[in-house]
């Protein structure tokens, strides 16, 4: 089967979650700012589309090379084999991005990058007039850092943190992605109780539940690759297949997701039916500070307002100070708190035991994570 160098790009911070998901896929993997990168057969490409939690999308990569001219770019691209996965029908649009390089103009590189494509695919595969494109979609992406360039190709469309599940949301919805990293980051298992008070249109429960069952991801959504020729449809029923195998129905779970909005909790009751989990969360419509615990032990993962507007400072605090006057008296309880709120370790009245620096979309935040200490008796 044919080798091909893969590229899973990852949010800042996450890089080391995501390499740890393609080495459980049984790849090796080498991180880098922002990706992981690993060589691997091309049936990976439907595996780790369908697997992969915590990545934004997963590039095949064509080639690296020198370039501080237009010429060098060109020359460069022209020497890439692209014949050998964009077909003489392929759709080949172009992206592209340009950090600390002489070659800074966007627009300009992406042009020279389309225009050298073309003249390869029509020297190649003995095309004389203009290339159909009416074909399979294989988004190219030329990035360019210190005068380097980096081709890839797309291989999953729309990216992977769009999970097929999502029929509302809030004005600031968690990515799936980063909630599904949100509880990788914990000892988390599917027969403990998690808890999320802050729970939003339901990311975080709901990605909880996929982790609890062992159902991929990708399983409620369609991929860009799946057209191409380049990857027999063997390997895409194959993946499939093994999806279906080591998904565990079965596995009971014991979730719940609250909110003080009532609207943001029906939305979450619809967007978990739409996953497919139905009943298996449950859904309160609740103030933080009448949150109860009765489990011994358990998790506790939220992502409470940060405060950020003017005003909203204080209800940052008081939400804060209401959990953290609740969590005292369960020192059992491990509780993860990601959050832009500054004085959160303040409010909530206890230092971290580990702080975790991570992005929400743009936004500078900190991972808080409080480690319980499990009655005895329990495991």
């Amino acid at each position: 089967m044919r080798t091909v160098t893969l590229i899973a790009t990852a949010a800042m911070g996450l890089e080391s979650i995501v390499a740890n998901e393609v080495r459980e896929l049984g790849y090796e993997a080498k991180v880098e700012n922002g990706k992981v990168l690993f060589d691997a057969p091309i049936s990976a490409i439907p595996r780790c589309n369908l697997w992969l939690r915590t990545a934004d999308r997963v590039r095949l990569l064509i080639g690296t090379f020198h370039a501080t001219s237009f010429d060098e770019l060109f020359e460069g691209v022209k020497e890439l084999r692209w014949e050998e996965y964009i077909p003489e029908d392929g759709q080949v649009p172009v992206i592209g991005k340009s950090v600390h390089s002489k070659l800074y103009s966007v627009p300009d590189c992406q042009a020279i990058t389309k225009k050298a494509i073309v003249e390869r695919l029509k020297l190649k595969h003995g095309i004389v007039s203009k290339l159909p494109e009416t074909g399979p979609v294989y988004k190219v992406e030329i990035a360019l850092l210190k005068d380097m360039a980096t081709m890839t190709i797309d291989t999953s469309g729309t990216g992977l943190h769009k999970r097929g599940y999502r029929v509302g949301q809030g004005e600031a919805p968690l990515k799936e992605t980063l909630a599904a990293a949100l509880v990788k980051l914990t000892n988390w298992k599917p027969d403990e109780p998690l808890i999320d008070p802050f729970c939003g249109s339901g990311t975080i429960p709901i990605e909880a539940a996929l982790i609890g069952q062992n159902i991929a991801p990708g399983f409620n959504r369609e991929f860009v690759s799946e057209d191409w020729g380049l990857i027999r449809s063997k390997y895409w029923d194959q993946a499939f297949e093994e999806v279906e195998d080591l998904a565990n129905y079965d596995q009971a779970l014991t979730i719940v997701g609250s909110d003080i909005d009532h609207k943001m909790v029906e939305i979450s009751k619809q967007n978990a039916i739409e996953a497919g989990l139905g009943d298996l969360v449950s859904w309160k419509q609740m103030q933080v500070r009448d949150l109860t615990i009765k489990d011994a032990n358990g998790y506790l993962i939220g992502n409470p307002p940060y405060g950020q507007r003017l005003g909203d400072k204080e209800i940052a605090a008081a939400l804060a100070k209401d959990l953290g006057s609740i969590m005292k008296n369960h020192h059992s309880w491990s509780v993860y708190i990601l959050t832009a709120f500054e004085q959160f370790e303040k409010e909530y009245g206890q230092k971290a035991t580990k702080k975790r620096k991570l992005f929400n979309g743009f936004i500078r935040t900190d991972y808080y994570q409080y480690f319980g200490k499990k009655e005895k008796g329990e495991l």
